[in-house]
């Protein structure tokens, strides 16, 4: 429920704010908008009222909003009035450069907007992150990262060239490397180089592959009900360094090794307290011995954290909006790939609400807000009739020949522009459908 409420919320902050972003620009250039709706009123609308000489309204399907705005080929296909002689209240009668900026208002908006919250998060929670040069350990792959090739205790060195500083990019760059592209480890000092296929991209995208965790040590964070670990004697906050004998001391070493002796008895040396002991332990036939690690990455190494203020603020929203943006372009590459297959993971809106937590979380509200952000401006950036990016298209057309397409033209446009979009969002959503029965 509260990931639904978080997903609504955000929706309707984007949506009035972009669709605020052509009526100021409407109403200061003395535009008549007749309606502003939150969500469409297909047949009805669960709120409406008339102010001026516009309707504001809440409709009842929530995929998306608008303004009516009079002498525009707008959605609503409503073009009786376009036959008639323009009005200079309407659209079509305002010059061409204050109908661009009134067309790409909404997205400079979401634009802004995304700079603006990313900013506010960096001067109020700061920027958190683990510094590569941190993983004196290196990292332990995933069933996908030991496809890539890695093995525990590789150091990612760089990806396709270039030097990786912060752990959270390594995912996201393999994603978004280009076929052939290469991943460079230091293996015990020797430099290896893996291979990046579409294959493997195709995996990531799948499984939603982290490819690598950190590698840590084995330290005690708790018991589960039924351990025959805790029975035996071991406590929370017990470092683990040994098994019968041999030296032992990262987490997932022990998660590949205990397994192997079930029915059978570990030995495990831990240091308890400052002091050395010995664990004597029957292993039960399921492999395990209900033990759960310290999940506290900052127990192992510094993690990196700085908080911003005034025009640093802004300058390092500018840059986190930039790359995320610069992500989610990229991403469209892999995307349209067919080697990838990621087409499939192509989600709508349950996987976007699935994005927020399941318990309200207001750093991550703020910060998937700020790339719905993103990812709306760019969307409706894109040159498709129906869309703000399609009658921009026209519009720079228009100033650049001279000539005005006509309204059938545009009428005929904006039906093809419909179902495109029409066409996206049943895809979308379906593939969300089809995961749900899968």
């Amino acid at each position: 429920m509260e990931q639904a409420l978080q997903f609504i919320l955000s929706l309707s902050i984007l949506i009035i704010l972009h669709e605020l972003g052509h009526f100021i620009p409407a109403k200061i250039f003395k535009t008549r908008v007749e309606k502003f709706f939150l969500f469409f009123d297909v047949k009805f609308a669960l709120f409406q009222k008339k102010i001026g000489e516009t309707t504001y309204g809440i409709g009842w399907l929530p995929l998306g909003g608008y303004v009516k705005i009079s002498g525009m080929v707008d959605e609503s296909m409503d073009t009786e009035s376009l036959s008639k002689e323009p009005e200079p209240w309407e659209f079509r009668a305002k010059p061409a450069w204050q109908r661009l900026i009134i067309i790409t208002g909404g997205v400079i908006v979401n634009f802004i907007l995304a700079i603006l919250i990313y900013a506010g998060v960096m001067a109020y929670y700061g920027e958190q992150y683990l510094p590569v040069s941190e993983l004196r350990y290196g990292v332990v792959p995933d069933s996908t990262g030991m496809e890539l090739g890695i093995i525990p205790g590789d150091k990612i060195v760089s990806i396709n060239g270039t030097q990786i500083t912060r752990f959270g990019e390594i995912p996201i760059e393999v994603l978004l490397a280009d076929e052939g592209g290469f991943m460079e480890v230091d293996r015990n000092g020797k430099m290896v180089s893996l291979e990046i296929t579409s294959l493997l991209i195709g995996k990531i995208i799948a499984k939603k592959s982290t490819l690598v965790y950190p590698r840590v040590p084995y330290l005690v964070g708790g018991f589960t009900d039924t351990s025959v670990a805790a029975i035996a004697g071991m406590k929370v906050g017990d470092s683990l360094v040994s098994l019968n004998g041999n030296p032992l001391f990262f987490y997932d070493q022990y998660l590949d090794e205990i397994p192997t002796l079930k029915n059978d008895t570990a030995l495990i040396g831990a240091y308890s307290d400052g002091q050395l002991v010995q664990y004597t332990i029957p292993v039960p036939n399921a492999g395990i011995i209900g033990v759960k690690p310290l999940n506290d990455i900052s127990r192992f190494y510094s993690v990196e954290t700085h908080k911003y203020s005034g025009f640093d603020a802004l300058a390092a929203g500018w840059r986190t909006a930039g790359q995320k943006l610069s992500y989610y372009v990229r991403q469209f590459k892999v995307i349209f790939n067919p080697e990838t297959k990621a087409y499939k993971e192509v989600g709508g809106f349950l996987t976007m609400a699935k994005q927020f937590d399941s318990a309200w979380n207001w750093r991550k509200f703020w910060e998937f807000t700020a790339f719905l952000s993103l990812m709306l401006g760019f969307l409706n950036i894109l040159p498709i009739p129906a869309l703000d990016g399609g009658h921009m298209i026209f519009i720079l057309y228009e100033m650049v020949t001279g000539k005005t397409p006509s309204t059938k033209f545009l009428e005929t446009a904006q039906m093809i522009g419909f179902f495109i979009l029409l066409a996206l969002l049943l895809f979308a959503n379906g593939n969300d459908i089809l995961k749900l029965f899968q």
